[in-house]
């Protein structure tokens, strides 16, 4: 219920009730609907103010109407009748609108801070929020307070921008919710506001053409609405309704206070959806690192010694994880086995074939004795477990500490070098690459080594590394590398370490983008 006093002071009101009776020249009095005086000089004894009011004879009032709410009565005393009644009417008429006025205003005014109030909170919630169902669920719930309507509706984008998906309703049925779907072709009301930028006004949902369900809207019981829309950097991200239960002008300040709140959310929900992205970004960071940590333990630490030979090896992965690696096989009796593969592609997908590579080449080789058909069983396994696209390239071989004899397989790998006598050979005898075709069939070669031989198996990360100028380290640029430290008398580890270093001094600064592995085999 409204109050006079609500609006304006008591001292304001005995100053317009003196200003009053000075003009008049006659007895005012402001008092409340029942007659109580409001300020402390009254013309009227206290107690006859409500006698004046129930007596045409004794006294001239006027209501004092706030929104059609009487909130007070101007009772003014004839005095010695020199005045018409008419004209007494009509000069009270008029100061009840002036008080009326007053007290309209100053209400607008109140609103006005109070909407301001509600977006400036608003904006603080915007910041701080992160939940974007916690934002959109706000805002519908502050809009419908702020504006004083029946209800509200906040619509986004569907991901291919065709549709408008609800998201957050404040006091609709359920009903008018699921009343259909806002596909963005067949709405001209949110066609134009987003062309514009603009809201969009209307005036009576049952007989607006524009409007796609009026009859739906009328059983709800909305008349007029708003849509507002949601814009971030002039790209679209939803719409704002909101709908009045009777027929409404919304004035410039709601329509510019409902733009302003709609401009806030879209801000507020790109911010919302970046932090969920960086949430997940940062988790799979974690996860990552947790899997490299992981795929590095299935990595020997260092080379296995072997008297009578000097074994060292080198892994740089490009990212958290990879699908490089390098294994160490203990074969009894007095044999050792050790692998060099490259698996397709990058990244967690790679790393897990090359956990499943790695698995089942162990798995195989501690049991079957010929190279050629460890080979074909892990191919077999790897094209029945993958899809066409998984593949790896593999170089396997097997060294007798005793007879110094080497055996090896080569599937699809870059071919590793033989230095020896001051030349080089490749090692190539093998077949296709593993997962493609389970009719590939592997070929073995064996031979003695001699005091002085080196063996550079690596994979394409180092022979594919490039420079600035786009141009790739290359296979001859490697053995030229290696064999200038065999030249040198450099240990296995030095060897590797040249050719590492020679790779890094041609590609410079360049970002690698594929996983580096090397093993020197050095014959003592």
């Amino acid at each position: 219920m409204n109050k006079l006093t609500d609006y304006l002071d008591l001292k304001t009101l005995q100053d317009l009730q003196e200003t009053f009776r000075e003009l008049a020249q006659a007895p005012i009095c402001i008092c409340s609907p029942t007659g109580e005086p409001f300020a402390e000089s009254c013309s009227f004894e206290r107690e006859k103010c409500s006698q004046a009011i129930d007596s045409e004879s004794l006294a001239c009032e006027v209501p004092v109407k706030l929104e059609d709410e009487v909130v007070a009565r101007i009772v003014c005393c004839n005095g010695d009748g020199s005045r018409s009644p008419q004209a007494l009417r009509k000069f009270l008429e008029l100061l009840a609108d002036v008080i009326g006025n007053l007290c309209n205003n100053k209400k607008r005014l109140r609103t006005r801070i109070e909407e301001l109030a509600a977006l400036y909170r608003l904006s603080g919630e915007f910041t701080s929020q992160r939940d974007l169902q916690g934002v959109l669920d706000m805002v519908a719930k502050t809009v419908v307070d702020v504006l004083k309507v029946k209800g509200c509706t906040i619509r986004l984008l569907s991901e291919d921008k065709s549709e408008l998906v609800i998201k957050a309703v404040a006091n609709l049925s359920e009903e008018y919710i699921r009343k259909g779907p806002i596909v963005l072709a067949n709405s001209k009301i949110d066609q134009e506001s987003f062309a514009t930028g603009k809201s969009v006004k209307i005036a009576d949902q049952s007989t607006d053409p524009r409007v796609m369900y009026p009859a739906q809207a009328k059983r709800e019981g909305i008349v007029s609405a708003i849509a507002a829309p949601m814009i971030y950097k002039n790209n679209p991200e939803g719409s704002i309704r909101v709908y009045a239960a009777e027929k409404r002008e919304f004035d410039w300040f709601e329509v510019s206070l409902l733009e302003a709140i709609a401009s806030e959310a879209a801000g507020a929900i790109v911010n919302a959806r970046l932090y969920q992205e960086a949430v997940k970004a940062a988790n799979m960071e974690r996860d990552l690192k947790l899997a490299g940590v992981v795929q590095r333990r299935m990595i020997p630490s260092g080379a296995p010694k072997i008297p009578g030979f000097d074994i060292a090896a080198i892994y740089v992965p490009c990212f958290q994880v990879g699908g490089d690696f390098y294994d160490f096989i203990d074969l009894p009796p007095e044999n050792m086995g050790f692998v060099v593969c490259d698996v397709v592609g990058k990244g967690v997908r790679a790393s897990l074939l090359m956990a499943s590579i790695r698995a089942s080449l162990r798995a195989t080789a501690t049991k079957v004795y010929d190279i050629s058909e460890v080979l074909s069983d892990v191919n077999h396994y790897l094209c029945a477990d993958t899809v066409s696209s998984d593949f790896a390239t593999l170089f396997y071989g097997v060294v007798d500490y005793k007879t110094r004899l080497f055996t090896y397989a080569n599937a699809g790998h870059v071919a590793p070098l033989l230095f020896r006598d001051g030349k080089c050979c490749h090692l190539t005898t093998g077949g296709g690459v593993l997962g493609l075709e389970t009719s590939f069939e592997y070929e073995h070669d064996s031979f003695t080594l001699n005091s002085g031989d080196i063996i550079l198996a690596y994979t394409d990360g180092l022979s594919e590394a490039m420079n600035f100028n786009d141009e790739e380290f290359g296979h001859e640029r490697v053995k030229a590398a290696a064999m200038a430290a065999v030249q040198d008398g450099k240990d296995a580890k030095g060897i590797a370490k040249h050719a590492l270093w020679e790779m890094r001094r041609f590609a410079g600064l360049q970002k690698r983008f594929d996983d580096l592995t090397l093993i020197v085999i050095k014959v003592l």
